[in-house]
């Protein structure tokens, strides 16, 4: 028994070296993307909620508020580094695409955030104001930005967590979006 004690932190080493080498492989094997975590909500309907609108407090918004267009959910903060470079492209998507998109302002100040939109241009259709995060926990969220899809009928169809540019949304978004439309048009796809 004695012996054993003497080998359990060469046991233990063996374990962590063995864990990290297939992690590491997997990562170089392109198996493993970070950006592309599951989610618990892909093809199941958006969460549940009630919370007031960012633009216009005094207004609530709501899950069937999002029924009706194939669009983005993008969860942003004015504290999120990631989200001042995306903001951009988001703009040019909403004005020059016509991608409609919804905003979740998450876990941030509302007069920061208006005052960001004011700034920087609104690529949202409407923003939903999540100060506590609570959304964001239904939705999965592990940071800012995430952004993730939804169908006609509000169903979360993917979830992409990072800043999308152009590269990103002809890879991953636009093909998604191109599928959705296709469901839509479809017999038996309203």
């Amino acid at each position: 028994m004695q012996r054993l004690k003497l080998f359990l932190p060469l046991i233990a080493f063996v374990v962590v070296v063995l864990f990290f080498y297939i992690m590491v492989s997997r990562i170089g094997d392109g198996d493993y993307n970070p950006q592309e975590l599951p989610s618990a909500l892909v093809n199941k309907s958006f969460p549940a909620f009630s919370l007031s609108k960012l633009e216009e407090p005094s207004i609530q918004i709501e899950q069937k508020d999002l029924v009706g267009n194939i669009a983005l959910i993008n969860v942003w903060a004015t504290w999120c580094p990631s989200c001042h470079v995306e903001h951009g492209y988001l703009n040019y998507l909403a004005t020059e695409k016509g991608v409609t998109i919804y905003g979740v302002n998450y876990k941030d100040k509302a007069s920061l955030a208006q005052q960001w939109l004011a700034e920087k241009g609104n690529p949202y259709r409407f923003n939903i104001f999540d100060p506590q995060g609570r959304l964001g926990l239904d939705m999965g969220v592990t940071g800012a930005p995430e952004t993730y899809v939804i169908d006609h009928r509000g169903f979360v169809r993917m979830r992409f967590q990072g800043p999308i540019d152009e590269t990103i949304w002809q890879e991953k978004f636009q093909p998604m979006m191109d599928q959705l439309r296709a469901e839509q048009k479809a017999p038996g796809g309203a």
